[in-house]
Parts: C-alpha cells; structure tokens; sequence
C-alpha cells in the first residue's frame, strides 16, 4: 500500500503529459489552418490580378472594385447563413438542412465556442473552422466575376454575389462536405473541383449566355481580340494563385498531417507544371504562336483539375490529370469563341471544364477503390445542373428587373469612368 500514492502520482503525471501533448497538437494543427486560410484570402488578390490584366485598361477600377467587394459580401454573408447551411449536421443524408442561425456566432464572447480538441478531431478550433470555410465560399463568387467583366451592371452583380454565395454555393457544399445525400452516395471532392471551382463556372457560364458577349467581339464570324490592360500583372496574378493553392488544398487536409499535407502539396504543384506545359503546347498548336495567356489559363487548369483528388491520386497520375486539363483549357476556350460566349479571363474553360474532368479524373486516377467513376459521373451532373439552373434563374430575374448588362455608351468609352470616376492608369505630366 505505500506504492499506492507513487502510483497515483505517476497516473496524474501521465495524464498531464496526455493534456499536454493532445494541446501541443491541437495548436500545431491550428496553426497550419490559420496559413492555409490566409493563403487562400491572398488568392483574392490573385483573381484581381489576373481579371484586371486580362481586361481592357478602360474597366480596371471596375475590374478591382469588384474583386474587393466579393469577398466582402462572401464573408458577410457566409456567416449570417452560409455556414450553417453548408455544415447542417444531417441526421439522415439529404438535400437540404439548416443549423440554426449563423448571426448568432456575431455575439460569441471568445469562449463560447469550442476551441479544444473535440472539436474536428483535434484539427482546429471553430473560429478557424468558420474563415477557412468563408474563403471557399467567397472563392466561387469571384470566379463569375471574370467572366462577365466589362460589360455587366455593378449592382447586378453584387445581388448576384449575395444570393449565390449566401444560398446556391453552402447548399451544393452540404450535399457532401456537410454529410449530405451526395457524400452517402460516395461522391468524392477533396478540395472542391467541382464544389467550388465548377459551381463558380456554372453560374459564369450561365452569366456570359445572359449578359451578352462585348461589342465588337465577334464580327463578321471572327473573334476580335481584345487586347488586356497590362500582362505582367495576370502573369503576377497567376503566382499569387499558385502560391494561394497551396493552402487551398494543403489546407483542405484539415490539419497538419506531415504525411499528407506534403503529398498534397507535391500533386497540387506536380499538375500546376503538367497544366502549364499542356496549355503551353496545345496553344502552339492551336495558335502557331507561344501563347503566354494559354500557359497562364494552363498553370490554373491543373490546379484545379487536381483540387478533387489530390489527397488520392498519386504524383504521376497527377502530372497526367493536369496535363489534359492544360490541353482542355485550350480547347474549350476555342469551343466557346466559336459558340459566340464571350469569357474575359477564360473562368469557364480554367474553373468549369477543368473542375468537371478533375471530379471524373479521381474516378479513373483514385489509389482509392471505393471510388468509382459513374458515381462521380452522377455527383457532377447533380451539382452542375443546381448550380446553372439557380445561376440562370438569379440572372433572368436580375435581366428582366433592373437590367443587368451597362449601356451600349458605357461599355465603349468604359465603366471607370461612369460609375466610379476614376481611371485605373493615369499619367499625370507636370506643366
């Protein structure tokens, strides 16, 4: 009986170090989300420089005003309900839930939620939780934004912004990554290819079928080109989103797993490369020419062709996965050029197309058998048919309302100077 106090001090002592280490764990875990999701905030200055490079000198405040605001209204809006529509805790797999009201985190005192390691399995706290996810959100609002740049009513599109962000993009989302009907069907999508990046290019592709291509674009069955503001800013652009993927899907790993993390930091790169050179080779044989803009739309093809399955399909795979989607950015801008639908900065080719055949691609590359192919099939279908049907139905009703394309005399001598009175390059010469 006199080992029977050594005993107790030693089982305290154990559970002390336990405490510690799940603490250590958790901060470690936390700490890598935190980066994550500041390196997919910096992917919004990505998109800005990319859409202000590739537009028309003449629309570049236009251009950034509302890669500014887009964010913005995500986040705001993601946290009044996104959240709790997209993360609904499903009793049973469905189609739609909603957990309570998301204002209510706006009046949270720093310890009402929960910080410790039962929440997400130790991999981070509710807070973190809550901004990664409104980075995503805010994500799929942008990539419309490109599309139908120059030409499209600021107002419009901000009504757009709030109902598809607050409503069409947590309600897709919940159908796998918040338990839903999809995710019990086996539907997979690591990062968001399709969840993010197609539901973004559907409701782009819906925009640019409604609003109209810009004038003077197509004439007499010929594309006009029109000449962007300033290519070392897209090319800027492009490394910030490069840089910004890593976090994207680094972060979509849901903690700091050495292992994992690292393996999907190398496929991530590894089909940004294939994209790249894909898009490089494809454009010179489209083109005779070495197309910078297609190695540009190549690099951001492969990465998100890779986003579904970068946690399980392995480096080679990936290089093949990212290669085609290089080629197929190439194809499907041409396919859309020829189908008169205008897209500025190629959104629905890099995010639609490309997010479409890296969902398929992890039902052909997955080192997973539970993946099957016709279940990603379906899973595609089901989300893109949501996503451009709500997005066609938001815009009609923008059309035939308030109107959503600018007057024929604003779009030709440019939106900086009607609706924001200010010009995007100015040179001022002392006298």
């Amino acid at each position: 009986m006199y080992f029977a106090p050594l005993l107790a001090q030693d089982a305290a002592a154990t559970m002390d170090v336990s405490a510690e280490l799940t603490q250590n764990i958790l901060t470690t875990n936390n700490v890598w989300m935190m980066l994550s999701t500041a390196l997919v905030f910096i992917m919004h200055l990505g998109f800005a420089g990319v859409e202000a490079g590739f537009g028309q000198a003449k629309n570049t405040v236009n251009i950034l005003f509302k890669n500014t605001i887009t964010p913005i209204i995500g986040i705001l809006t993601y946290a009044v309900a996104g959240f709790y529509l997209m993360y609904p805790g499903f009793e049973t797999p469905g189609w739609f839930g909603f957990d309570g009201a998301g204002w209510s985190m706006f009046w949270f005192s720093p310890g009402d939620a929960d910080v410790t390691s039962a929440y997400a399995d130790g991999g981070y706290t509710y807070w973190t939780d809550f901004l990664f996810q409104a980075m995503f959100a805010a994500t799929a609002a942008t990539i419309v934004s490109g599309a139908i740049a120059e030409r499209v009513k600021l107002w419009a599109y901000l009504i757009f912004t709030l109902f598809f962000v607050g409503l069409v993009y947590p309600i897709i989302g919940s159908w796998k990554w918040g338990g839903g009907a999809l995710d019990d069907m086996g539907f997979y999508d690591f990062a968001g290819s399709t969840l993010v990046h197609s539901v973004g290019g559907w409701g782009a592709l819906a925009g640019v079928i409604l609003v109209g291509p810009r004038i003077g674009k197509y004439v007499n069955g010929k594309t006009v080109d029109k000449p962007g503001a300033s290519v070392p800013l897209a090319v800027i652009g492009v490394f910030l989103l490069w840089l910004g993927w890593f976090g994207f899907n680094g972060g979509s790993v849901l903690s700091a797993d050495p292992g994992l993390v690292s393996f999907v930091l190398v496929t991530t790169c590894l089909a940004a490369c294939a994209g790249g050179m894909g898009g490089f080779l494809a454009g010179y044989f489209v083109f005779k020419r070495l197309d910078l803009g297609m190695v540009l739309n190549g690099v951001l093809a492969g990465l998100v062709g890779i986003t579904a399955g970068a946690d399980v399909i392995n480096p080679g795979s990936a290089v093949i996965v990212g290669f085609v989607a290089g080629i197929l950015v190439v194809l499907s801008a041409v396919l859309l050029d020829k189908l008169k639908l205008d897209d500025v900065v190629g959104a629905v080719s890099v995010h639609l197309t490309c997010g479409v055949w890296g969902t398929l691609a992890v039902g052909i590359f997955s080192t997973n058998p539970d993946h099957s192919f016709i279940t990603q099939l379906i899973g595609v279908a089901i989300c893109g048919v949501t996503a451009f049907v709500s997005a066609f139905i938001i815009f009609y009703v923008l059309k035939v309302t308030v109107g959503i394309r600018v007057s024929e005399e604003h779009e030709k001598s440019g939106l900086d100077s009607h609706e924001h009175g200010i010009r995007g390059y100015t040179i001022v010469y002392d006298e």
